[in-house]
């Protein structure tokens, strides 16, 4: 019997936008502006092509999600493949198996990995030891899909703006997003946490300026600034940190917020409730801190009233459910370009 030799080919992984050039992250947020297209408005025409069809994802979720869940699985649904769900309770996942081990074991028998875990250094070592694309569902230290459908939705709203589109038309698939987000200024008010992160390793590339407000003592891993602060120099764009939510929001264009206490972090509730004295999102806080007249507001969900108010989250400003919408099209888009054309 002849031996049958077979060499692995390393995976593509995405583990953060920091990994990707700004052209890359655009051509990725197009992708799921047509696919939205495709989906959405172009329904009830059936899609014709099953690209992972008898193929298996894997959602491996150490912690609960609403979103990045329905998400994945209604996106590789949608291009013909089949997503199980993994839970803390449903594998021994970083209990009893080391994430060395799952990796192995798991990506030995799917097409695809897509992961949201605690530590940053999971993801990582699950990346590496896998066969098989590994996604970043939220780490610790990045939450990449989030970003991109943030690019995404700040595309839409800002086509829409610019091009006068009527209300009951989309057409944010015409232009490309390098084309809308160039010369913005976004304002974090909040935590130093991995949705700040990973906004900073993005945004600037992308041409849009960022202001940050953390309070004393909550700050962002230099690796991370660093980064930042390069993409910035060569995009002429700027990053700024202040402990001053006010002086964060000042000439801005969006607002965003995010939890002040994550999970694994109940126990620090009462601390952090006190540090973050101040940081509710209110008109107020926009007025007196002089944002721009047409500031927008956005937020990841889940929300809770302390960070930032009802006026603001359910008003015309607020981008919060076209937001966790878009979380869908961008995560079509990665598994797209990692598991079907295997692009980036």
């Amino acid at each position: 019997m002849t031996a049958i030799t077979f060499t692995p080919k390393q995976p593509k992984h995405f583990i953060t936008t920091a990994d990707y050039t700004a052209e890359q992250l655009l051509d990725l947020v197009y992708r799921a502006v047509q696919f939205k297209v495709e989906s959405k408005y172009n329904h009830p025409k059936p899609r014709q092509e099953q690209p992972l069809a008898g193929k298996s994802v894997a959602l491996m979720f150490s912690k609960r999600s609403t979103r990045t869940r329905v998400a994945t699985e209604t996106a590789v649904s949608y291009l013909g493949g089949h997503a199980m769900f993994l839970g803390s309770q449903d594998i021994q996942l970083g209990v009893n198996e080391s994430f060395y081990d799952t990796a192995h074991v798991v990506s030995s028998m799917v097409d695809g990995i897509m992961a949201r875990v605690g530590g940053h250094h999971e993801i990582e070592t699950l990346a590496k030891e896998s066969s098989v694309p590994v996604i970043n569902a939220l780490s610790d230290k990045y939450h990449p899909t989030q970003i991109l459908a943030d690019l995404m939705t700040i595309h839409e709203y800002y086509h829409h703006k610019k091009n006068n589109a009527p209300a009951n038309v989309y057409s944010a698939h015409t232009q490309h997003p390098r084309e809308t987000l160039k010369g913005l200024k976004v304002a974090w008010v909040g935590d130093a946490n991995n949705i700040l992160q990973e906004i900073l390793v993005a945004f600037p590339k992308c041409g849009i300026s960022v202001s940050a407000a953390c309070p004393s003592g909550y700050v962002c891993d230099q690796d991370v600034i660093d980064i930042a602060k390069a993409d910035a120099e060569k995009t002429g764009t700027t990053v700024f940190f202040t402990t001053s939510p006010e002086e964060a929001v000042k000439d801005c264009d969006i607002i965003i917020t995010d939890t002040w206490v994550s999970m694994g972090q109940e126990e620090e509730k009462k601390k952090r409730l006190l540090d973050f004295k101040g940081y509710q999102v209110t008109n107020a806080l926009a007025q007196n801190g002089c944002a721009k007249p047409d500031w927008i507001f956005m937020h990841c969900l889940p929300r809770k009233p302390e960070e930032v108010d009802d006026e603001v989250f359910y008003s015309e400003r607020s981008l919060v459910f076209p937001e966790a919408e878009n979380r869908k099209w961008t995560i079509l888009s990665v598994i797209d370009a990692l598991l079907v054309r295997g692009e980036i």
